[in-house]
């Protein structure tokens, strides 16, 4: 028997024949039913909506009336083959929106995926040496003392446990005089980019992003309606002079600046600039932005202490990770900003977000007060300090003269400038088809023109996969 569920309203004043033209109509112009195709008999439809069969009968009239079925005699009532062009959209292809909107393009050089290509340009850890067992230990742990607290709905800043444990981690690492009131968890450091870009920016303030820099954070503050201002970067990090130079041309609402390792090229933003920035932003009351993604990798003393350290005016509004710590799967970071800015993030993560996941932060916690994310860091500190000099040897051993750079004093990746006269693009193309994956300068370009650099990751390869990707890699060259 045929089953019809169509959406009849008993008690509504519109006739249940007329409420069945309706839905019938309605089934055939969103393709539910097409045309030629048999429809139930009256008594088949009676039966499966619970009308009389004199109702059907009457709705099957008018449908056929206007055009909409047609009715054989000894044959099934059938969905006319020519249908009434009576405001009938076109047919579109599955997937598309029957509504206007704006498309997002991707975007530009991201890495493929699901490639066996080794990733030379991934910005990630080496998932492999994360400390599963005590990470799973610590998960038990925390279930098994607060499985109340942590299954149900909690507070969109955090898991309580996590923001105690951060707080301290900050003071202790960073040199930050913190409490819980003034961070917030998130997933990831793209997932705070967002939550702080909606919460700064009114559509046309204008921010200051670096000119080679992070595409993703660039895409945040645009969709929260921002005007991207270039400044250059030099052997010093960010050009302060040029954000002065934007200031005189009209308000500034934020400048997004990577303090430690500027995100590609890895130099540092000097003291001098950091005192710079921080009196410009006194003076004309904008928001610093500052991106502190891999704080805990450093080889060669101790590492600068973020401008958040040193902030008595509350200026700096400070975002961290766990992704290269860690996983970049376990999806947690955190804000630290002044108190009153908290509690705008905060409800902004009630409206998209609701709240974290406080398993995964209570683990991380359990982590922190035992020590063992410290050893973790430690270890990976020594395995990271490794690889980065197995890819400074096979550079200078294989690619002599088509690349130049700085060794970083720390970090996850180093930037090699590529020499005039070879085409980087072509070359990241051409090492794809050799099994290496990496991006074009590029793709770090707020304007998207060349830049003729690379920027390799040496974090998530061990040092005979360095060495091999740099040998397809000199291979490759154009």
């Amino acid at each position: 028997m045929w089953t019809w569920r169509f959406p009849l309203e008993r008690g509504s004043d519109v006739p249940l024949a007329q409420q069945l033209e309706r839905e019938v109509v309605r089934a055939v112009r969103d393709g539910r039913l097409r045309p030629g195709q048999p429809v139930p008999s009256s008594r088949e439809a009676a039966a499966s909506l619970g009308l009389t069969r004199n109702t059907v009968v009457a709705a099957y009239r008018e449908l056929a009336a206007q055009g909409w079925l047609v009715a054989r005699p000894g044959g099934r009532t059938r969905v006319a083959e020519q249908l009434p062009t009576v405001s009938l959209p076109r047919a579109h292809a599955a997937g598309s929106a029957g509504f206007s909107f704006d498309p997002l393009p991707p975007l530009r050089h991201e890495l493929p995926t699901g490639t066996r290509a080794l990733r030379l340009g991934a910005g990630e850890p080496d998932v492999r040496r994360i400390p599963a067992e005590p990470l799973a230990r610590a998960l038990g742990r925390a279930l098994r003392r607060r499985r109340g607290s942590l299954l149900g709905y909690g507070d969109p800043r955090g898991n309580a446990a996590y923001l105690e444990a951060v707080s301290a981690w900050l003071g202790a690492t960073r040199g930050l005089a913190t409490d819980p009131g003034r961070l917030l968890s998130t997933r990831g450091a793209q997932h705070a980019l967002d939550l702080v870009a909606r919460a700064l920016i009114r559509p046309g303030d204008r921010v200051v992003v670096e000119a080679l820099g992070y595409a993703p954070a660039w895409r945040a503050f645009r969709l929260a309606g921002a005007e991207l201002v270039v400044a250059p970067v030099d052997g010093e990090g960010l050009v302060v002079d040029a954000v002065a130079g934007a200031l005189a041309e009209g308000p500034v609402r934020a400048v997004y600046v990577t303090t430690h390792h500027q995100y590609p090229t890895t130099v540092g933003l000097s003291p001098a600039r950091r005192q710079a920035l921080a009196t410009l932003a006194g003076r004309h009351r904008f928001a610093v932005v500052e991106d502190d993604y891999d704080h805990e990798f450093h080889f060669e003393g101790r590492p600068r202490l973020p401008m958040a350290a040193a902030d008595p005016g509350g200026q700096v509004v400070y975002l961290g990770t766990w992704s290269k710590v860690l996983a970049p799967g376990l999806r947690l970071g955190f804000v630290h900003a002044p108190a009153a800015f908290v509690d705008t993030l905060a409800e902004l993560r009630r409206a998209s977000d609701r709240q974290g996941d406080a398993l995964a932060e209570s683990a991380v916690a359990e982590l922190m007060e035992d020590g063992e994310l410290e050893r973790h860091v430690r270890r990976m500190r020594r395995l990271y300090q490794a690889r980065r000099d197995a890819l400074v040897e096979a550079l200078r051993r294989e690619l002599a003269g088509a690349v130049s750079f700085e060794v970083p004093t720390g970090g996850i990746g180093l930037w090699a400038r590529v020499a005039d006269g070879i085409d980087d693009e072509r070359w990241v193309r051409d090492a794809l088809v050799a099994g290496v994956a990496l991006r074009p300068g590029s793709s770090f370009s707020v304007t998207g023109a060349r830049a003729p650099g690379l920027r390799m990751v040496y974090s998530a390869l061990d040092e005979d996969e360095l060495a091999e990707a740099v040998r397809r890699l000199a291979a490759a060259l154009p």
